[in-house]
């Protein structure tokens, strides 16, 4: 191995292992940080040219990220999840109906938002519920995260790595969906049977009094309008508009109004996870270049990844080793030399396989912070014990469905 390739290999290797673990040892680096210095190194090392960098990153699958973003924050801004919350908890009778609610809300917002944004949401929301109605908030706030990344199984707009898959496969919406959508449903199912089993002496209890999350916004007509505009973007999804022109028409109509401040929009949006993307993309990129010789990808069409259940125990494994975004695209030059529908089984596994444990996404680690905040600590254990039969189940339905799945 020469000098060059020594170098793109350590700067490959820190940028991957940072991701992982959140932190380069010495720095005060986060996550983006770390991606960016990786991506300036790879470019400084020789691993690309400048030139070749900026066309490694995917500005489509940006471009989708940055749209969603934006009119996950005009809903907020408009109240609706407020709504959409209260609707579900003042109909909830028990605790179990609420538990069921929750799930419901949280996976259905999260099968066509980020579902890490719908996560920062609705976290506050779920604990301002539980503790007007004086309930334990540890499996309702189980059930946000974990909700989230099984609804964010279902569509390309669910999650940025399906947002990733979905601009370097090109696998219509409409198809992606009706192939991962039965997926998240029984991985919904999954999470609310093992949350309601484990905490099932809590939930028998009563909910006490009236729930109510704070005063109403007079907002009833920008939500209406935000909800409509959501709901037009879904639909431009699944009639065959381009994902990310779909995005930031629904984006940038939203933002044409007097009634809130376009700065109160920027400010929800993670600038730090879209210079991730591009961060990750240009080292990648780079390291695919380097290593994945022509010789090295023929081996690999005899490591059986054609198989959907080895495809799924290798994505599954990576996603909890090194982050479910970066297993993607280091899977990517791989999968690429595979049948297209191969990407549903990388998209299926690097989902779920954020539910395994604590760690194992960022959805669980957005919940987990913001109830830390709270004085609602959820644990690894408390994720474990829920997330990990959840997540071995609806592997290996996902793997088996998949398997069956008529190429297209």
């Amino acid at each position: 191995m020469n000098s060059q390739k020594l170098l793109v290999a350590l700067v490959f290797l820190a940028t991957y292992g940072g991701v992982a673990f959140g932190r380069l040892p010495f720095t005060r680096l986060d996550r983006a940080g770390i991606a960016l210095v990786g991506a300036t190194a790879m470019v400084v090392c020789g691993g690309l040219t400048l030139d070749e960098a900026f066309k490694s990153i995917d500005l489509g699958a940006l471009a989708l990220l940055l749209g969603m973003m934006a009119i996950v924050a005009e809903l907020e801004l408009a109240g609706f999840f407020r709504s959409a919350s209260l609707f579900a908890a003042r109909r909830a009778h028990s605790q179990f109906a609420l538990l069921a609610g929750i799930v419901a809300v949280t996976g259905l917002f999260s099968a066509f938002l980020v579902n890490d944004a719908v996560c920062l949401v609705m976290a506050p929301l779920v604990l301002r519920v539980t503790r007007a109605v004086k309930l334990n908030a540890r499996p309702y706030l189980l059930a946000t995260a974990l909700a989230s990344n099984a609804g964010g199984a279902a569509t390309i707009t669910g999650n940025p790595q399906n947002m990733i898959i979905g601009a370097v496969s090109q696998i219509p919406y409409g198809r992606f969906a009706a192939a991962l959508a039965p997926v998240a449903a029984v991985a919904l199912l999954l999470v609310f049977v093992f949350i309601a089993f484990v905490y099932r002496s809590d939930l028998r209890e009563r909910p006490s009094g009236e729930p109510e999350i704070g005063p109403a916004r007079a907002h009833k007509g920008l939500t209406l309008r935000a909800a409509i505009t959501a709901l037009g973007v879904v639909v431009a999804f699944f009639l065959g508009v381009p994902a990310p022109e779909a995005a930031l028409a629904g984006a940038s109509l939203l933002l044409l109004t007097r009634a809130i401040k376009p700065q109160k929009v920027y400010r929800r949006i993670d600038g730090g996870l879209l210079l991730m993307f591009a961060g990750l993309f240009i080292v990648a990129a780079a390291g695919e270049r380097a290593f994945l010789t022509p010789d090295v990808l023929r081996r690999a069409q005899g490591w059986g990844l054609e198989n959907a259940w080895i495809l799924t125990a290798v994505t599954a494994t990576l996603s909890n080793l090194v982050s479910n975004v970066p297993a993607v695209l280091a899977l990517k030059p791989f999968i690429a030399q595979m049948p297209r529908d191969s990407w549903l089984v990388v998209a299926m596994a690097s989902t779920l396989a954020g539910n395994l444990t604590l760690l194992g996404s960022a959805a669980n680690l957005i919940v987990a912070e913001i109830a830390r905040r709270s004085g609602e600590p959820l644990s690894f254990w408390d994720f474990l014990v829920v997330g990990f039969p959840a997540t071995v189940l609806s592997l290996a339905f996902g793997a088996a469905l998949l398997s069956a799945w008529p190429p297209g």
